[in-house]
């Protein structure tokens, strides 16, 4: 029962998290077959690879020095920063390099780094509520540890990931090689810094002054992530509005169709009206976007052929959209 119970705060919470992230995709969502492959190699690979590790290098550090601080110190500020920042990337560069086209944008870096933290911290969670809470202090240890990691450090893990999704993205938008190679690294090592920072701060100072400072710190690097995300979010619409507005003047759309486009309630609740509702708003995000990679990058990919094949979708579905 109590391992059934960990399981329950470790991942549904992270779901419902997984989904307002899927939520602040407002005008270009990517695939959920990818988001949900992205989430999955959270849950499994990174966090089974990062205990692995992890384990591994800590028993090394006391085997070598002779001391469980110096072990604990060297894998908490050290060691798992790397290997859970590194394990957690290596998704959004899974996706970077094999999906190229899904990576439309300095938001969507945010997305799959997000999602694949979530993972993380889905099955992390879970070992931590169990071990930590319930074998060390039994079902009020499990209910505290449970609030704690929910609640007070729920969004670490995507805080972190994003910076390296924020790198690749800046890499994908960029033309500069220079930039294109040092923007992911800049991003990971963000993703190091600001992890190893967050497990070594709260410990400095020790006790509730430490967990209370630490959280403090952590909310407010989380408020300004949020903060860049809605600043994003007007970007894409921006983009949207410049290159969707060619459509109504080609009359692939109408101006009631595009002004609804640009609404983020219309985006929201799409989907209630019908599956072709859904999908043309959609589109509308879709071929908006890849006009904007094509502004930039030229045909890269057959940029132009896949402009031509969303308009004709978009076309077809006109006529059944108020």
């Amino acid at each position: 029962m109590p391992i059934l119970v960990s399981l329950l705060f470790g991942f549904v919470p992270m779901f419902i998290f997984a989904a307002f992230v899927y939520w602040l995709d407002r005008y270009e969502k990517e695939p959920k077959i990818l988001l949900g492959a992205t989430f999955f190699w959270g849950v499994v690979v990174a966090a089974g690879g990062a205990f692995i590790i992890n384990t591994a290098f800590g028993m090394g550090i006391y085997i070598f020095t002779g001391s469980e601080g110096a072990a604990e110190i060297g894998t908490t500020s050290v060691i798992a920063p790397i290997v859970e920042e590194f394990l957690k990337g290596l998704a959004v560069a899974i996706v970077f390099f094999m999906f190229y086209k899904e990576f439309d944008s300095i938001l969507d870096g945010i997305i799959y780094g997000g999602i694949a933290a979530l993972g993380f911290a889905a099955t992390e969670n879970t070992l931590y509520i169990f071990r930590n809470g319930y074998q060390e202090g039994g079902w009020g240890g499990l209910f505290l540890l449970a609030f704690i990691r929910i609640i007070i450090v729920g969004w670490q893990h995507p805080f972190y990931t994003a910076f390296t999704g924020i790198g690749f993205a800046v890499a994908r938008t960029n033309k500069n090689t220079a930039i294109k190679f040092l923007a992911p690294v800049v991003g990971f090592g963000l993703a190091i810094i600001t992890h190893a920072f967050h497990n070594t701060f709260g410990g400095l100072i020790g006790g509730l002054e430490g967990l209370a400072a630490g959280t403090l710190v952590d909310w407010i690097g989380w408020t300004f992530m949020l903060g860049f995300i809605f600043w994003m979010i007007g970007h894409e619409r921006s983009i949207v509005k410049s290159n969707l507005l060619s459509e109504v003047l080609s009359g692939t759309i109408t101006q009631a169709q595009y002004q609804k486009a640009l609404s983020p309630w219309t985006v929201t609740t799409a989907g209630f009206s019908g599956r072709n509702t859904a999908r043309f708003y959609q589109l509308c995000g879709e071929i908006s976007h890849k006009k904007e990679q094509a502004r930039k990058h030229g045909d890269e990919g057959g940029n132009l052929a896949i402009i031509e094949k969303l308009r004709s979708e978009l076309a077809s579905l006109t006529p059944y959209i108020s």
